[in-house]
């Protein structure tokens, strides 16, 4: 390949040294989703909504931190509704955002693909967090496929600083061009903390509504003229990019070069100094110009980018080879080490001197539920009955693994009790169907399919673990708890007369420590011809705040070694190495216990009481 000199796009650090001499500096260490907040409070943001899910829950709450008379911040029931709200802003003529995870992302796509055509008033920022190596969601999806679906521009911030600065970069980019904004984060760049500049807050005069049909009714005859726009616009984008500060050639050896973007370029610059690197701040639409000038002035190009070969496809499709997921997967988070394999693979480094079998190995811990976790007896009863139970996203999902493995599918948010209805209309399921829902999961996308069995005559039985909160996330208020985002006192939804008013006539409250009357209860719900719902009505003994009662002993002497305990999965209780009367015992960790009583009234022999009582 010829060589062609690199342009060097100046980074925003230096372009402001001269004007900002004198200015004092401040300089935080902050979390990437602490870094995003404060871009998104810097940036004159006057309205953001969410809805919690990992790795992009610490955002709001962070978000929320800043005065109220500043920002408008609020728990959404979805992300769709998050994603409305903020568009409801910017068409008010005020700077918005909104926060999701990936997935969170196909909730919110309908309001999206419509937006991407109507663009913007004040400006628009939504931050996704996508979950390579899936630490915590139900797959390991590309933001960036769907971005370019919907034809909005992406910007990948590579480390705390930029999570800060490429928010306001954002909403100059959205105002400028009529468009709302992806900011791509991962679960590495969410969650790692770093040293940040920050700023002031930049005070944005409002615009007001603007008054125009055409723009803001996306009715087919005006889809049809501002599609050809929208054409444009990414034409436009990708001029823009071209020359941004967001993107920056790092000249280096012309051997190889690479092209990355996000957290990769932090991996890449650990393990690779020397490496000619074009680091791309703009995924979507990618800078086609700049990009061909950095291939053409190395021998070899790479292109490392976590999960889907966006920009490698882009590179390859300008005419240039190009070497990406041959290297480097599809799948899973990368590291340095990663990296290194990769570039070791394709001979540009030494091969790994680390000797197999040294490094220390984490020890394996399956995951369970809470010691005390309210669900716990609510599967053990589903168990028992053997019910056919469509599961749903919360904490109890981990009923599908061992000790309790008590669901047989899972899908999405809300899809357990349309997935009943769907096992029900078959005829060919002999066992009691369940769906089991939490809170704020029926909130969220529950309530719909619940219309839908009733209307329909479904024969299930709906089980909604109402523990209060949102404790898969950390314990977010919702609009069942009566707290709103900032703690304070709402309007609360009121489950029983919710569910009634759908018109479903058999409803009632149980508490799940109580096993008899909850095992009764559930045998009552699934002999009813119709819908049931059994609200399973105990606060999660976390979150909020921690509910500890007195630690629950055992009698050595009376304990069997039967199992019947264990069989909980509770972590307070194992076994206690000692063999008494030739069976092994049980004991209960006095410091992990809750006080919730499930264990002994599980024990046959009554071997588990209160200290008192022993």
């Amino acid at each position: 390949m010829a060589k062609a000199s690199s342009p060097q796009v100046t980074p925003q650090d230096s372009k402001d040294k001269s004007n900002k001499a004198s200015v004092a500096i401040e300089v935080k260490p902050l979390m990437g989703n602490e870094a995003i907040a404060r871009g998104v409070w810097e940036a004159g943001v006057r309205v953001a909504s969410a809805y919690p899910g990992t790795p992009s829950t610490e955002i709001l709450e962070n978000v929320a931190h800043y005065p109220e008379q500043d920002i408008e911040a609020e728990w959404a029931t979805n992300e769709k509704v998050a994603l409305d709200v903020a568009i409801g802003a910017s068409f008010a003529g005020e700077r918005a955002f909104a926060a999701m995870k990936h997935v969170g992302l196909n909730v919110a796509s309908d309001a999206l693909m419509s937006m991407t055509y109507i663009g913007v008033n004040g400006g628009l920022v939504i931050v996704v967090c996508d979950d390579p190596g899936i630490h915590s969601s139900q797959n390991e999806q590309d933001t960036r496929l769907f971005a370019r679906l919907a034809m909005v521009p992406v910007l990948e911030p590579s480390d705390a600083q930029e999570a800060l600065d490429f928010i306001k970069h954002g909403y100059e980019i959205s105002e400028q061009f009529d468009t709302p904004v992806i900011v791509r984060s991962t679960t590495r760049l969410s969650h790692t903390r770093s040293l940040v500049r920050i700023g002031e807050r930049i005070s944005q005069p409002t615009k007001g509504f603007v008054d125009n049909i055409a723009k803001n009714v996306m009715i087919p005859s005006h889809a049809r003229i501002s599609h050809p726009r929208l054409i444009e616009r990414e034409q436009k984008l990708g001029d823009y990019f071209n020359t941004s500060e967001l993107n920056r050639w790092e000249p280096g050896k012309t051997e190889y070069g690479i092209i990355t973007c996000g957290i990769s370029y932090s991996y890449v610059k650990e393990v690779a100094e020397d490496a000619s690197v074009l680091k791309l701040g703009a995924s979507y639409p990618l800078a086609e110009d700049l990009i061909s000038k950095f291939c053409e002035s190395v021998d070899r190009v790479i292109v490392i980018e976590e999960l889907e070969p966006v920009i490698e496809e882009t590179v390859r499709k300008l005419g240039f080879k190009v070497e990406g997921k041959s290297l480097f997967s599809r799948e899973g988070e990368f590291s340095p080490s990663v990296v290194r394999s990769g570039l070791a693979q394709a001979g540009l480094l030494p091969a790994s001197e680390s000797t197999p079998g040294l490094a220390p190995q984490p020890l394996a811990r399956p995951p369970v539920l809470c010691s005390g976790c309210p669900h716990t007896s609510a599967y053990m009863a589903l168990r028992s009955i053997d019910a056919r139970v469509a599961g749903d996203i919360g904490c109890y999902t981990l009923a599908a693994i061992e000790p309790l493995k008590a669901i047989h599918t899972c899908v999405a948010m809300g899809s357990s009790i349309g997935n009943a209805v769907g096992m029900y209309k078959t005829g060919n399921e002999t066992r009691p169907i369940v769906a089991t829902i939490g809170d704020s999961t029926f909130i969220h996308g529950g309530i719909p399919p619940l219309i839908d069995a009733v209307y329909n005559q479904a024969n299930i039985t709906v089980l909604l673990l109402d523990n209060h909160t949102t404790a898969m996330t950390g314990g977010q208020d919702h609009a069942g708890t009566g707290k709103n985002l900032r703690g304070k006192k709402t309007e609360r939804v009121d489950f029983e007369s919710l569910i009634k008013a759908i018109g479903v006539k058999w409803v009632r409250k149980a508490d799940s420590y109580n096993l008899g009357n909850f095992y009764k209860c559930l045998q009552d719900a699934t002999r009813y011809k119709g819908v049931s719902v059994i609200i399973s009505d105990r606060p999660c003994v976390l979150d909020p705040v921690k509910i500890k009662g007195k630690a629950f002993e055992v009698r050595a002497e009376s304990c069997v070694g039967c199992q019947s305990c264990m069989n909980l999965g509770c972590p307070a209780i194992s076994w206690s190495g000692e063999l008494h009367d030739g069976h092994n015992k049980v004991k209960i960790s006095a410091l992990d216990c809750m006080g919730c009583s499930l264990c002994a009234q599980t024990c046959p022999s009554d071997a588990i009481h209160l200290p008192s009582e022993t």
